[in-house]
């Protein structure tokens, strides 16, 4: 039976989807960029090859990996160091660390690798050329780095409950691109086909980096254990995805792009709108649908945090799949709108946590649905977007209400509504987010509290004569350029405004983070704080050795190891 759809049901309104407890709960889905990228690897039969792996005993060295497909071909160059402990950071401003990366457009020669070893591993401190995409690096996870080795070099196999437990042995700490130190801008390859979607470049570089890790952790084993050394059982080898850290870096990213995070959303929710008004579901897609349910369980299962936030959402989300369990063991999932109805029911019983897992479980048995979709996630420089100043003021106001009709009537003086200041750390060249009262910030503050902009400008908008034009109001007040152009965007982005206070007592940055990287495809959000967190990617995905379109896709839902 085909999918049939006659009732169109629309997207839900941005007003529900760009809070940011909403944002902090979602989880990936087909859009997401890994996925994006492994269906895409296989459908075009890529080939990969390892042409370099000059590693020493001590773990020291560098190595080629390449991918090359029907047009072209991209290159990881690694390189291995030796990292003594306590030189070992996540931080921004570490200066070392176990292993550093760039992604080479096309196939480097032996005086590229020569040039990249003088540059790379000093990430900030050198500098890479527009032949490179991409540049980062990424630590051991120390204790399970030495439980893998230890364990292959007497024989044995690692532990699953350890693999479960951490879920990587490297964690990255950065992987940058666009511009950043010298390497290529995104323009050079925004219009190749296979990185027309967002973060392809990243998500290659990252794939690629995670056959290194395996072949690196390999050969210490080999190197520890001769000939008794065992061969990591790729079954269990799966499991290893890559770590990452993820600061604040990356909130900023979303309030200065809003154009792109309208893109993310809108292409989800018109996915979830797809399928929400198919009318029937065949028994085969209802079925589907419930094997990815119950494979989803399992990895919720090994889903673990220690912060309070995390706990309280996760014992949430496993009282909803308790929820869940219940109501389709008693539900039809053929007729009637079914997965509309599944939607509607969630809204009235499960948490946000449960709403948008239901949501992005729903649309995997329909990628030739909604997989055209993650073409239409890519930036296409519309955040270069100028300003009418043609438009009247009196529109102008009609539109900023419009968006900012919450935040209008909140007291913008008062303590709990302006806490927070945003300001970059000349020490730690990161984001922050600092105590506006306690500490001497403000004069450094960020642009980046749209709302509490927003309330200023129609402060400032209140006595202008209505037809008057936006450009006469900012000659008068440039200050306010940034909030005109925000409102003006909305038209076209009517998801690209957070709905929420970004600078309140009570923001948890966290939420803005866990957004970004469920898009890329992110599992196990770990926050260690309000403000920073661990995530693993691609755990249970095949290996580019082992890559087919059968196995493309579906690996983020694990199946319970034999």
């Amino acid at each position: 039976m085909e999918a049939i759809a006659q009732t169109h049901i629309a997207r839900r309104d941005p007003e529900t989807m760009m809070r940011l407890s909403r944002l902090g709960s979602l989880h990936q889905c087909r859009l997401s960029f890994m996925r994006q990228l492994t269906r895409r690897l296989a459908r075009e039969n890529w080939s990969f090859s390892r042409s370099v792996f000059d590693i020493d005993e001590n773990g020291v060295g560098r190595a080629v990996y390449t991918a090359q497909g029907p047009e072209r071909a991209y290159s990881l160059v690694a390189f291995a160091h030796d990292l003594p402990p306590e030189m070992r950071s996540d931080r921004v401003i570490a200066t070392a660390w176990d292993a550093t990366f760039t992604l080479f457009d096309g196939i480097p020669t032996a005086e590229d690798v020569e040039r990249l070893s003088h540059n790379v591993p000093l990430q900030e401190a050198g500098r890479v050329s527009e032949n490179e995409i991409s540049v980062s690096r990424a630590n051991r996870s120390v204790r399970l780095w030495a439980h893998v080795v230890d364990a292959l070099a007497s024989g044995k196999q690692p532990d699953l409950e350890q693999i479960h437990s951490v879920g990587y042995l490297m964690r990255t700490s950065a992987v940058y691109g666009s511009g950043k130190l010298g390497a290529a801008d995104r323009e050079v390859i925004a219009e190749r086909e296979e990185m027309h979607s967002p973060f392809q470049a990243e998500m290659l570089s990252v794939y690629l980096t995670r056959g290194f890790i395996r072949d690196l952790v390999q050969h210490m084993a080999q190197v520890k254990g001769g000939k008794q050394t065992v061969d990591l059982d790729p079954d269990i080898a799966r499991w290893l995805g890559i770590g990452n850290s993820t600061g604040l870096g990356m909130a900023p990213y979303l309030v200065n792009h809003p154009v792109l995070l309208n893109n993310w959303i809108m292409a989800r929710e018109d996915a979830i709108s797809r399928v929400r008004s198919l009318e029937v579901a065949s028994s085969e897609e209802s079925d589907h649908f419930r094997s990815i349910y119950e494979r989803s369980k399992l990895s919720i299962s090994w889903w673990h945090s220690k912060h309070p936030t995390q706990l309280e959402k996760l014992a949430a989300l496993r009282a909803d799949l308790d929820k869940v369990t219940g109501h389709l063991a008693a539900v039809d999932l053929t007729n009637d709108h079914p997965w509309n109805r599944l939607i509607e029911w969630s809204e009235e019983t499960l948490s946000e946590e449960g709403q948008e897992l239901v949501a992005s479980l729903m649309l995997e048995p329909y990628g030739h649905i909604v997989d055209d979709l993650g073409r239409s996630m890519a930036n296409q420089n519309m955040d270069v977007f100028y300003i009418d100043g043609s438009m009247s003021v009196d529109d102008l106001r009609s539109m900023l209400v419009e968006q900012f009709g919450w935040a209008l009537d909140k007291d913008w003086d008062a303590q709990e509504h302006c806490a927070r200041a945003w300001y970059v750390s000349e020490e730690k060249l990161e984001p922050r987010l600092g105590e506006r009262f306690d500490e001497p910030i403000q004069e450094y503050e960020q642009p980046l509290a749209p709302a509490r902009d927003a309330a200023r400008a129609h402060a400032a908008l209140s006595h202008w004569d209505g037809k008057k034009r936006v450009a006469d109001f900012l000659l008068q007040h440039p200050e306010h350029r940034h909030t005109v152009r925000r409102v003006q965007i909305r038209p076209i982005a009517p998801y690209g405004e957070i709905q929420d206070n970004t600078i309140s007592c009570d923001i948890m940055p966290i939420d803005m983070l866990r957004c970004k990287l469920s898009f890329f495809g992110a599992t196990h959000f770990d926050p260690r704080s309000d403000r920073w967190l661990r995530i693993c990617m691609y755990a249970g995905a095949p290996y580019p050795d082992e890559l087919t379109v059968e196995n493309a896709d579906l690996w983020v839902y694990p199946e319970m190891p034999t």
